[in-house]
């Protein structure tokens, strides 16, 4: 007889008569979960004030882990074990109030029975709603039904309706009649527009479009990762690359030419807040770090013949060497430091190389679609992912925040070069340091998409709209109620 022993099974949480369970995850990085902690304090009383209303009473389903200053799940062993713990029927709350790594509670979503609602708060201070975003996009990439709700004060009709019908049924419908499904035989396919459209995924499909990556899987983000079928199905393979190399590629960029590098962009007139103490204040080693980092990308990106480069950073590199973030945007720019290969000839001379931030498929497909087009047309050709950050009204207008941690080429910022200003990456997210690209995003019509996937089938939002310059008071305003140091 077979003498079976597995490890014990905690007590399960099965919710009370009027009680709803509730998880809160976020980062792996503690420094960036104890600095996001206060937010989510103040959600969780807004939360359980919200279904008191509602004749519910608020359980969170593991504890605050007082020595570490925080109560997020911050791995995906805690999450796991959390949801182990949990009857797995019952209805459960995601809150995400910051940054969180989806992967961490992702696999336990999927075996979960229960009703899931992705919570999360309408504002700035973190990047909660980014979070809930990610979370919903991984969950669609997994197949796995969900819900979501967002507000700024928990308190608002939309969001109370919202929470009521997700207790009373276990779904919040929103309205998708903005949304115009574009098949092969639509109509806009047929005009001029969709027929070079056409030609452009035909010359890729051909050819091949490229994708080299230095690691994938940034930060939990599933739904950045897409199966290699579906990037077939399109034309655009990855090339796996490793960090580890990117890191030897980068030892071999002498001193004198990451100095030439970074007096190039003085000289054009980026400002550089430089200071001493490299813990807390950008140096300017660590500027030449980033710019040794964008000249071995670009040498990778032409000894492969890549179509768009990108590098994981996050976990790895961060700790390492400088944020990636500087090279990011410097390299997908068209005015450029002149790069050299190891002949001495320059690389892609007076054209950007798509980076694709974080590794993130779901917007390297679209950036690589885009600079494809765009350049074919003779149009400007850079690209750049930004985060839904947060929004808000201005003169009667509503008015989005689009944010990433400085990875934006210069042509999209106010007075290009001369308008960005480099600070250091904040030390809870980048250890290492770095310099940001931050600046105001110029006005103008911008073209937007992201792609995910549904088994191997890639599918792609598009849309268009306008960037708008606010009058500094209110755009300062903006930048103090999101990350300061990036470009907005």
């Amino acid at each position: 007889m077979l003498d079976l022993t597995l490890p014990a099974t905690p007590e399960v949480v099965t919710p009370a008569e009027n009680e709803v369970l509730f998880v809160t995850n976020a980062d792996l990085r503690e420094s960036a979960n104890e600095t996001c902690w206060p937010v989510e304090a103040k959600y969780e009383e807004l939360l359980t004030e919200a279904l008191a209303k509602l004749g519910k009473t608020a359980r969170r389903a593991h504890p605050i882990k007082t020595e570490h200053h925080h109560g997020f799940i911050a791995g995906q062993r805690e999450g796991s074990d959390v949801f182990a713990a949990i009857d797995p029927d019952a209805p459960v709350i995601v809150l995400m109030t910051a940054w969180q790594y989806s992967h961490h509670v992702a696999p336990s979503l999927v075996t979960h029975r229960g009703p899931v609602l992705l919570l999360a708060n309408f504002d700035g201070t973190w990047p909660g709603l980014v979070g809930m975003l990610n979370m919903a996009g991984s969950l669609t990439a997994l197949d796995r039904p969900y819900s979501r709700l967002w507000s700024e004060t928990f308190d608002d009709p939309f969001f109370m309706d919202g929470l009521k019908a997700w207790l009373d049924t276990g779904i919040v419908e929103h309205d998708l009649g903005h949304i115009t499904e574009v098949t092969a035989d639509h109509s806009l396919m047929q005009s001029e527009a969709g027929k070079v459209g056409a030609q452009v995924g035909a010359w890729s499909l051909r050819h091949k479009e490229i994708m080299g990556l230095f690691d994938t899987f940034c930060m939990g983000m599933i739904n950045g990762v897409f199966p290699l079928k579906a990037l077939y199905e399109i034309g655009m393979p990855i090339e796996s690359l490793s960090q580890s190399d990117l890191l030897v590629e980068m030892a071999a960029v002498p001193d004198d030419l990451r100095e030439e590098c970074v007096a190039w962009y003085e000289a054009r007139g980026m400002t550089f807040l430089f200071g001493e103490d490299g813990a807390t204040e950008l140096t300017r080693d660590q500027l030449k770090e980033q710019c040794a980092m964008m000249i071995a990308m670009a040498r990778f990106a032409e000894r492969f013949g890549l179509a768009a480069v990108g590098v994981q950073y996050q976990q790895g590199l961060a700790r390492s060497c400088a944020a990636s973030d500087f090279a990011e945007g410097a390299i997908g720019a068209t005015e450029r430091f002149p790069i050299p290969d190891a002949d001495g000839n320059i690389i892609r001379a007076g054209q950007p190389i798509p980076c694709i931030n974080e590794v993130d498929m779901g917007t390297g497909i679209p950036q690589v679609m885009m600079f494809r087009l765009l350049e074919a047309l003779g149009l400007p050709s850079e690209t750049t992912l930004h985060d839904v950050r947060w929004g808000s009204e201005f003169d009667g207008q509503f008015i989005w925040d689009l944010e990433i941690s400085g990875a934006v080429p210069f042509e999209h910022l106010k007075g290009g070069i001369a308008g960005a200003t480099g600070y250091r990456q904040p030390k809870m997210y980048f250890p290492k340091g770095g310099s940001t690209i931050q600046g105001q995003g110029k006005a103008g019509r911008i073209l937007w998409a992201r792609a995910h996937y549904e088994g191997t089938q890639v599918f792609m939002h598009v849309g268009t709209g306008s960037a708008i310059e606010l009058p500094e008071a209110e755009f300062e305003r903006r930048r103090k109620a999101t990350t300061y140091e990036w470009p907005l």
